[in-house]
């Protein structure tokens, strides 16, 4: 048998008070097949400045004048090294070496049976290098993850910023022209009495004021204005349009204790908020079959929660499970930006998710209540002719 390393030999830390001993334990180890380096410590302060370096394996008799492997071991796992300690004694009974065991020595050996001795360091030194192994992958594993939710988290961020930007393209752009459009198409209609003219004039009108409607429905959903005035004034004007573009009855409740506190959330989080309830109920319109969602939007224990479920069919792990299954997974990240989770419960009486974002006590400032969106307001308009 040879040490797992090639080209150099094995790095023994040998606490022993017998020379003798010590010689002894060498032979074995050379007659085993391993080069050994090794240095022979025998007393707590020469230990403590050995572990500074580098071993492969620390070999420890039980008993020391004043000093003890059992004391060693705690000192070692003090330290917060890694190393492989194999207890040796002469009279080492069934209980202490349970005991070495159960702290952390990888074996135990009796002085007067040596045998074993060489197999148990090499176990040992493997058994130490798997867990070390397993750690570092543990700790690459960890970083990954966290790079991959910076990234997951920067896309969300430049993806919101890159809509903000389209919206208001649209909004400066698109609209203004379509606006004067507008405004020139109805002043040739005033000015002419051609039936042909005005036919041909008003179709024109009819056009302009779909693509406005239809510009203003691309710039609502690209970044949505009505944030503006405050998180319940946003789910307000989307339950309300959600309930008549579907049919589907859709009950929001707020707490009024809390309306002015949820006036004056963190930056992001009215939006993420937002783009969760919009999400959800998409997801009900497309799958859900339901006939009744409810919306709970809560502030208690300085954590904001909002609650949306439905009555629907529900969702099985198939669903859940899919590899394109994007929407739920966007959210748990869109989540984390403002440190909040997501939580999806479902059954084929109906589905509910749950975003909670904690909130510092200092952010829950009472300012005045939002104002109330009627569901025939539209904020995204530019205003009529």
């Amino acid at each position: 048998m040879t040490f797992s390393t090639p080209g150099r030999p094995l790095r023994l830390l040998h606490l022993e008070d017998s020379e003798l001993d010590h010689e002894l334990t060498l032979a074995h180890l050379r007659r085993g097949g391993l080069e050994v380096d090794a240095l022979r410590v025998d007393s707590e302060a020469d230990f403590l400045r050995a572990l500074g370096e580098p071993w492969d394996v620390i070999v420890s008799d039980y008993n020391l004048p004043g000093f003890s492997g059992l004391v060693a071991l705690d000192l070692l796992k003090a330290y917060g090294r890694d190393i492989p300690f194999v207890l040796v004694s002469g009279e080492i009974g069934e209980d202490t070496a349970v005991e070495a065991m159960r702290n952390g020595a990888s074996d135990y050996l009796l002085k007067n049976n040596l045998t074993r001795l060489v197999p148990a360091l090499m176990h040992a030194i493997e058994a130490a290098e798997t867990r070390r192994a397993r750690v570092r992958a543990d700790l690459e594993l960890g970083v990954s993850k966290q790079r991959l939710h910076e990234l997951a988290q920067h896309l969300q961020t430049s993806v919101e910023m890159e809509r903000a930007a389209i919206a208001r393209e649209i909004h400066d752009d698109v609209g203004g022209s379509l606006t004067a459009l507008k405004f020139d198409l109805a002043w040739i209609a005033r000015r002419t009495d051609e039936p042909e003219v005005q036919a041909r004039v008003n179709g024109a009108l009819e056009t302009v004021s779909l693509a406005i409607e239809a510009s203003q429905r691309i710039m609502h959903n690209l970044r949505p204005a009505i944030l503006e005035q405050g998180l319940v004034a946003a789910l307000q004007w989307m339950t309300a349009r959600f309930e008549r573009r579907t049919g589907v009855a859709c009950v929001l409740r707020t707490p009024h204790a809390a309306l002015s506190a949820l006036q004056h959330l963190p930056a992001g989080v009215p939006l993420v908020a937002y783009r969760m309830a919009q999400e959800a109920l998409t997801n009900i319109t497309k799958h859900a079959q339901a006939s009744r969602v409810e919306i709970d939007l809560a502030l208690a224990g300085g954590v904001l929660s909002l609650e949306v479920s439905d009555n629907g069919r529900g969702l099985s792990q198939d669903d859940l499970a899919k590899a394109r299954s994007f929407g739920i997974r966007g959210l748990h990240e869109r989540a984390r930006t403002v440190a909040g989770w997501v939580d999806l419960s479902s059954s084929p009486a109906g589905t509910t998710l749950i975003l909670s974002v904690p909130l510092a006590e200092s952010e829950e400032q009472p300012i005045e209540p939002p104002p109330v969106v009627h569901e025939a307001e539209d904020p995204t308009g530019w205003g009529e002719l």
